[in-house]
């Protein structure tokens, strides 16, 4: 965003909350990506509850003892996973063409953002539920989310002052809980809740589903 802009002071704030790569020597880098590439094949492959951290070491030629240094557990490399695709849409929301980027007026970035971030949380599932439920309030305390609710937040505080920002943040980021989406699967189709959290997001923003 130019210097100056409306939208620069979110931008500012939000961009603090991602998470810098972290810095390692080359042959570090290589190791990791190798780890997570072949972790990426192997959740699609079998799925992400079947796949043991002992069959990512092995099929990566590495040692478990540094999976697990590196990782943590299974839940940590979940995150890591997740980290450049959440990168991904926390560029479009910085940078990307509105309404999900900067430009359009709050409500309806709001709007983009909720329905964007459905669709996200469809893609990649089983990533996000591991790393939300490894243990309790996991969720609230990734950095991803913290991005989230503070870029809702800030757009809730815009475009309705009268409303608690902080409290209707959370809110409107509940029925997107990765957990509540896995048990929901078979009742609501990715489209439906798509249409449905932005329905809500609508609602909270005008009282009214046609905005």
């Amino acid at each position: 965003m130019p210097p100056g802009s409306d939208d620069a002071p979110q931008d500012v704030e939000l961009a603090r909350l991602r998470e810098p790569a972290p810095r390692e020597r080359a042959d570090a880098a290589r190791n990791r990506a190798r780890i997570l590439d072949v972790a990426a094949r192997l959740f699609a492959r079998h799925g992400v509850a079947t796949v043991s951290m002992d069959q990512i070491a092995g099929e990566a030629g590495v040692g478990k003892g540094t999976l697990f240094r590196r990782f943590g557990d299974k839940a940590g490399l979940a995150s890591a996973l997740l980290n450049a695709r959440e990168e991904d849409l926390q560029g479009a929301i910085l940078g990307g063409p509105p309404p999900l980027g900067p430009g359009a007026p709050a409500g309806e970035r709001l709007v983009a953002f909720v329905t964007a971030y459905a669709r996200f949380l469809e893609a990649n599932l089983d990533l996000v539920r591991l790393s939300e439920t490894a243990s309790p309030g996991a969720r609230y305390r990734t950095g991803a989310y913290r991005f989230w609710r503070l870029h809702v937040r800030i757009l809730l505080a815009e475009a309705r002052p009268d409303l608690d920002a902080d409290y209707f943040s959370h809110a409107l980021l509940a029925p997107l809980a990765a957990d509540l989406r896995h048990a929901t699967g078979e009742t609501f189709t990715a489209e439906r809740v798509a249409a449905d959290v932005a329905d809500l997001a609508r609602l909270v923003l005008t009282g009214r589903l046609d905005g």
